[in-house]
């Protein structure tokens, strides 16, 4: 039997194949056999019981955002969740939703707003991007320093394994230590152990009151060292976003704003919640050594403009080159070095970067930028991007934050993780996926 006999939604559509085949990593993949657009849970099984039964490969796909090549595309079959778009259930008295995978991130947020709750998650990509695809890479956002990364936000999951059987992990209440903790562990896996169905994921109160800083500072490594003041004096914000001066110049170009004539670099913080202008006073006190500049708002649409110039900073970026993004992590008490290594970098490679970052958990996101005519980056960005990667092992950091290792940074799991460590992860896959033919070639 084919698959086309056995699940009546794949197809072999050129078109269909086409648009599937890459994410936003931009790497050019190949052109899939068959795409199967999920429009039931009945045909993710049918699908992987046939896949693993002829040991063909499957790629499951969300929006495509991905910036890690995590959903590029490669001979076999991608499996399409975004259609899986139902939020079944919101509990406001319980805090959770139960959610099929290809729910917009945004989408989540604004049903949980009519009941004064929100699910925190807030990666750059939310009005875009699906639940399923920020459980697969363990999305973060600018709301992580606070609240969390998408791990912290998952409860349970419904996940269809490699052979089609139909396990649900985790629970819907608060506390719960029945058994192994696999939902922790098919979070963040990248679709390589199984391919999640459903979630049920934590709602977290709606802050009623918010208050926003915006903070010029003459260098950026100013703007860093004033970031981890503030956890050196124990305060909390909700937000903690840094932009260097070519994030800034690039925005103002492209959107039309004038950070820059503010000042080198700029720091964006939000506080939220009782005690706030208590908390206000507190982060202003811990810049103004070093500021040029603090002002605050509680104004929600002024909040919401500045905001929006951060999350434009990449879009902004990619529309006058091609962009290799990166995410690295370090210690919050070592984000000031890691600025100027990765300063240090771009200069001896002649390589123009733009740098920002989620400053309150050390993530930063150091972009490199080369010519839009080139199909692949040429061999300074690489070997730019290789430097990033080892001054974050250096400072005691992680090469993923947020994004994942997906294609385009395999290489560099081992020398992260070691080659013991990395065997154990290959066995776990080996037992949920004894054939591979999940998303192979990806994340481990």
């Amino acid at each position: 039997m084919s698959l086309l006999t056995a699940v009546p939604s794949a197809s072999t559509d050129p078109d269909a194949r086409s648009r599937r085949r890459t994410d936003r990593s931009g790497h050019p993949g190949a052109l899939p056999d068959t795409v199967v657009v999920a429009d039931s849970i009945e045909a993710v099984q049918d699908t992987l019981r046939w896949a693993n039964a002829h040991r063909v490969p499957v790629i499951p796909r969300g929006a495509g955002t991905g910036l890690a090549g995590g959903a590029v595309a490669g001979p076999g079959i991608v499996l399409d969740l975004s259609g899986l778009a139902a939020i079944t259930a919101l509990e406001p008295v319980d805090l959770t939703a139960d959610v099929q995978p290809g729910v917009i991130t945004a989408d989540l947020d604004r049903a949980a707003a009519a009941y004064g709750l929100c699910y925190a998650p807030d990666p750059a990509s939310a009005a875009l991007s699906t639940i399923g695809g920020n459980i697969a890479t363990n999305a973060g956002g600018m709301r992580c320093v606070k609240y969390g990364v998408t791990r912290d936000a998952v409860l349970g999951l419904d996940v269809v394994l490699a052979d089609g059987r139909r396990i649900r992990t985790g629970r819907r209440t608060t506390k719960g230590v029945a058994g192994l903790d696999l939902t922790s562990l098919l979070v963040g896996s990248e679709g390589t152990l199984g391919v999640i169905v459903g979630a049920t994921v934590r709602l977290t109160p709606r802050p009623d009151q918010l208050a926003t800083v915006a903070a010029a500072f003459p260098t950026v490594v100013a703007a860093a060292t004033a970031c981890a003041e503030l956890t050196r004096r124990r305060l909390r914000p909700s937000m903690l976003e840094l932009l260097d001066p070519a994030t800034l110049a690039v925005i103002d170009r492209q959107q039309g704003t004038e950070l820059a004539a503010r000042g080198g670099a700029l720091v964006l913080a939000q506080v939220d919640g009782p005690g706030l202008r208590e908390q206000l006073t507190a982060v202003r006190q811990a810049f103004a050594p070093l500021a040029a500049e603090v002002r605050a708002t509680e104004d929600p649409d002024e909040a919401d403009a500045l905001l929006a110039a951060r999350r434009l900073a990449l879009p902004s970026i990619e529309a006058e080159a091609h962009a290799l993004i990166e995410d690295i992590c370090v210690p919050r008490s070592r984000l000031a070095e890691a600025v100027e290594g990765v300063a240090a970098i771009s200069a001896r490679h002649g390589v123009a970067t733009y740098t920002f970052a989620h400053a309150g958990d050390g993530n930063l996101h150091p972009i490199l930028s080369y010519d839009r005519r080139l199909d692949r980056p040429p061999a300074e960005v690489e070997a730019a991007g290789d430097a990033i990667f080892s001054l974050a092992l250096e400072l005691g950091g992680t090469v993923t934050g947020e994004h994942g290792i997906g294609l385009l940074k395999r290489a560099w799991l081992a020398r992260e993780v070691g080659t013991d460590t990395l065997e154990v992860f290959r066995s776990l896959k080996r037992a949920l996926d004894p054939h591979d033919i999940l998303n192979p070639g990806k994340a481990l």
